[in-house]
């Protein structure tokens, strides 16, 4: 007859606490370092992403769609009214 034990063992900590006790390193001076970094580098791109700014890149690149494009753009507004189905 085998016979089997069950032992929980509940420890209360902080993750901080529990990297220390089981000796892995502080990474949150790194994790804050890059985030900050991540952050800088957001907020300084972020005006290439406006829609102003694609519409501009998307245009330039395609100077010749740019009446095709309006046209779609057009119809598709027009549709979305009712206006565009006959």
């Amino acid at each position: 007859m085998v016979m089997k034990t069950t032992i929980n063992i509940e420890i209360e900590c902080t993750p901080a606490e529990a990297r220390s006790f089981l000796g892995l390193p502080d990474v949150e001076p790194v994790q804050t370092a890059v985030m900050e970094r991540l952050q800088e580098r957001m907020l300084s791109e972020i005006d290439r992403f406006s829609p102003e700014s694609l519409m501009k890149q998307w245009l330039s690149a395609f100077p010749q769609n740019a009446e095709r494009m309006q046209e779609m753009f057009a119809k598709m507004f027009m549709s979305g009214f009712g206006q565009g189905r006959h």
